[in-house]
């Protein structure tokens, strides 16, 4: 019934994928912008997302038109770490990451408050009156 929420052995594969994918990303930054690690943490990277959330969702999710603007700049991003330009392939795929997944920081807004170890953070004054203006809600100013 909740087969959505299943997890089969294609999504385990996607969210290591997913996470090798990050991981070769930090490396690459980490070790000043290498260019094989980024581009070899990009493509690990969107290949866990696929196969994440499936071929169809994902063709689905990148070719929205709102989030076109995203899905252009990190591609443009990605060819600029192919071609050996690193550092400013990863300023714009930042900015296409941004855009492609800012209706999600709302969600994580309120997850990290929850967090029982570090959401008293979360929940300090002004980090909150962030958070909430992320979130859309009004704020009195």
């Amino acid at each position: 019934m909740v087969t959505s929420l299943e997890m089969n052995d294609r999504k385990k594969i996607g969210l290591g994928l997913t996470g090798f994918g990050v991981f070769f990303s930090f490396l690459g930054i980490i070790l000043f912008f290498d260019a094989g690690l980024l581009a070899m943490g990009n493509i690990l990277f969107f290949l866990g997302v696929a196969l994440t959330i499936g071929l169809d969702s994902s063709a689905k999710f990148f070719m929205k038109p709102s989030n076109f603007k995203g899905t252009v700049s990190f591609g443009v991003g990605f060819f600029f770490v192919i071609f050996g330009w690193p550092i400013i392939g990863m300023i714009v795929e930042a900015y296409g990451f941004v855009v492609l997944f800012s209706g999600f920081w709302p969600t994580l807004a309120v997850f990290l408050q929850r967090i029982p170890a570090i959401g008293w953070l979360f929940q300090h004054p002004f980090v909150r009156l962030f958070l909430d203006r992320l979130r859309g809600r009004r704020v009195p100013v």
